[in-house]
């Protein structure tokens, strides 16, 4: 597990003394290798060279492609060296750093991605941008051979302009951090406006939005769940099911082993680009899970229980923290591992059990992906009886698969990724109440409090062979205390929602602009880049403002703190410009706000915890979709638990000595009840409401 490292390499530059797994591959490298820091800005400097910055992380396969054709080439990197002050950052360590750098090449080319090559002064100033290069000009992309030299000549001949570029990019950075000149509310047109564009661009035969790639997106699709709850509109959970169903049933799915892949590369979702991160992995398990809640189809309750039995065997730590990620690469070729031929396929089951297998799962002598079978359901009918005819033969070929050479898998642990995590996990003991979840999600938390927070309490954002570093950024703390917010109403333990609300403190204190309002992406105790940005936008994984926006919201019902929910407006308010004019970039966001501007629950339960009578009203309200409410547990026994953080439940108490539900809705409580269909009929939705466009 981790990176291998060859003890008789030709070469070893500095990144041998760094930790993180993608810095190590480049450790053996002919290339004189910095990591970010001052003594390399300081060689810069004293040496009047470029910059030369390299971003990307461990499991990215054209980052090693690159690194193959170019890094590992004594030609290439000798013309690095010679030129150039060379560093090294793992985005996954260093979003700060790939979040600016990143900015600016889309700014410069149109477009994005890693690695992420940007040439620049030492003063940090880009001058210029790009992804991948190869080594020779090939297909209209130059080469590295060739930009190099070209690169250093401009340096010599042309500096001016080049530092002037470089200032340029630097002002344009700032002049777009700044806020949005205009405060604007979030209103129902631009909710309407979202799921309007979803329509427009949703696939009607395979599910997702756009052309190919397919990214999942899964805040996307929990945003339309909650338009579906709101409004009863049947296209928004149509939209959702076909995707999820659809996602499924591709090989983006990994059929034999669990687990989704980062991104379909064809409109099918037939063939991934195979890595697998925990991040995506998270957040479509608590997809399926509310896509179970509204709709009770055992399919997503399976897959969701199969992806957390993947990240359970092969993502866990020993110690409770969840690993980041698994390459597409093993053996150097992309997709090795989970692909078969189909005679590999009836060797293994023998010739019946093996033709049974493979019509089921598309694996043909021709094959469907570079002459080799990535399993699919895409062509079958895939219910849930043919798939567990198969079972056993699906055991025996996962058990042959765990012989071949694995794919890297980066083992660093990083605490928001790990948030997201726990919360699924925790969301998953609520609805499917295997105790097995909370189990884990206790340890991951307990592994996080333990080993990734300074003696002052300061959060850090990685962890990897006995070493926490660098300061957490306010994406891992919004992803953190989601979770916690989502462990407390899992299990009721006070201590996670005293956790959630001291982190929320600490998330304030680094972050917050005091001035504008809104979250920095990184603290005020972070080192000082190009520019300190605020993100708003969710991509791949929620940005740190739209979950606190949520996070601000439910953290004010539960502790009856007007506070919270004013920074929650402050918040919506602060990137309104930006949501209303494309709001279907803001899913999460959207989430948010619809919590902020429709009539909230709070529904707090007290009686004796372990009472039948108790678990039955719990469970009742953890197994239903009610993205509106907020569950708070009240001991019968005094000032303890819940009871010190959240004041206004000091005076509900048990009815007739039964356990007692009481309905707070929109600032009013209802009368309490002990009758638990009495809470059933009361906690459903009476009728939807509309959105005007």
């Amino acid at each position: 597990m981790g990176v291998i490292i060859i003890s008789e390499a030709k070469h070893t530059n500095r990144l041998i003394k760094e930790k993180s797994p993608y810095l190590l591959q480049h450790a053996h490298n002919p290339v004189d290798w910095y990591s970010w820091s001052d003594e390399a800005f300081a060689r810069a400097k004293a040496e009047d060279k470029p910059v030369f910055l390299s971003i990307g992380y461990s499991t990215c396969h054209w980052c090693h492609v690159m690194e193959r054709e170019s890094f590992e080439d004594e030609e290439a990197a000798e013309l690095l060296n010679r030129h150039f002050v060379a560093i090294k950052v793992d985005r996954e360590e260093r979003p700060d750093i790939d979040h600016i750098y990143m900015t600016v090449c889309q700014g410069m080319t149109g477009h994005g991605g890693w690695p992420l090559t940007i040439v620049m002064t030492p003063e940090k100033k880009p001058f210029f941008a790009g992804t991948y290069f190869p080594k020779t000009s090939r297909g209209g992309m130059k080469g590295m051979m060739e930009l190099l030299p070209l690169l250093a000549q401009l340096w010599d001949e042309h500096r001016e302009e080049l530092e002037d570029s470089g200032d340029k990019v630097s002002k344009w950075l700032q002049e777009i951090s700044e806020e949005d000149k205009e405060k604007q509310a979030v209103t129902d047109k631009t909710f309407a406006d979202a799921f309007a564009y979803y329509k427009r661009n949703f696939d009607d035969e395979y599910g997702g939005f756009g052309p190919a790639p397919k990214f999942p997106s899964p805040h996307n699709l929990m945003f339309l769940l909650r338009y579906y709850y709101y409004t009863g509109e049947p296209r928004a959970l149509e939209m959702v099911e076909k995707t999820l169903v659809k996602m499924y049933q591709g090989g983006m799915y990994d059929h034999i082993g669990f687990g989704f892949a980062r991104y379909s590369t064809d409109q099918r979702w037939l063939v991934p680009h195979f890595e697998k991160m925990l991040y995506d992995n998270a957040l479509l398990v608590i997809c399926y899970l509310e896509a179970y809640q509204i709709t009770g189809r055992p399919l997503y309750a399976r897959v969701a229980r199969e992806t957390i039995a993947y990240i359970l065997r092969d993502m866990t730590a020993e110690q409770g923290g969840f690993y980041s990620a698994e390459d597409a690469d093993s053996a150097g070729v992309e997709g090795r591992f989970y692909v078969w031929s189909r005679q590999e396929v009836l060797d293994i089951l023998g010739r019946e059990r093996g033709e049974l297998f493979c019509d089921l799962y598309d694996i043909t002598a021709q094959g469907n992906f570079e002459g080799e079978n990535i399993p699919n359901l895409i062509k079958s009918s895939g219910d849930e009886k043919s798939r567990a005819e198969v079972e056993n033969d699906r055991l025996v070929l996962f058990s042959r698969r765990e012989e071949r050479v694995h794919p890297h898998k980066d083992d660093k642990i990083l605490s928001g990724w790990n948030g997201l995590m726990i919360w699924a996990l925790a969301r998953a003991y609520a609805v499917l109440d295997d105790p097995l979840y909370l189990q884990a999600a206790r340890r991951a938390v307990a592994f996080i409090m333990k080993n990734m927070r300074r003696e002052d309490g300061r959060l850090l954002a990685r962890y990897r062979e006995g070493e926490a570093l660098y300061p957490a950024y306010a994406a891992d703390y919004s992803f953190l205390i989601n979770a916690l917010l989502e462990l407390y109403q899992a299990s009721f333990d006070s201590n996670y929602l005293a956790m959630a609300v001291e982190l929320n403190e600490d998330l304030i204190k680094y972050f917050w602009d005091e001035t504008n309002g809104g979250l920095y992406f990184y603290g005020m105790d972070g080192e000082e880049l190009l520019v300190r940005p605020k993100e708003a936008y969710d991509g791949a994984v929620p940005s740190a403002n739209s979950v606190a926006a949520l996070n601000f919201m439910q953290l004010g019902r539960l502790t009856g703190s007007i506070e919270w929910e004013d920074r929650a407006n402050e918040l919506i308010n602060l990137f309104g410009q930006s949501i209303n004019q494309q709001p279907a970039g803001y899913g999460f966001f959207l989430m948010g706000a619809l919590y902020v501007s429709r009539p909230s629950r709070e529904i707090v339960i007290t009686g004796e915890k372990d009472s039948a009578a108790t678990e039955q009203m719990l469970q009742l309200v953890q197994k239903a979709f009610l993205p509106d409410t907020i569950v708070v547990f009240k001991s019968p026994g005094g000032e303890q638990g819940a009871d010190s953080l959240a004041s206004y439940i000091k005076e509900m108490a048990v009815k007739r000595d039964e356990t007692t539900a009481y309905i707070c809705e929109n600032y009013m409580c209802r009368q309490p009840v002990t009758d638990p269909e009495e809470l059933r009929r009361m906690i459903v939705r009476d009728k939807p409401e509309k959105i005007d466009g």
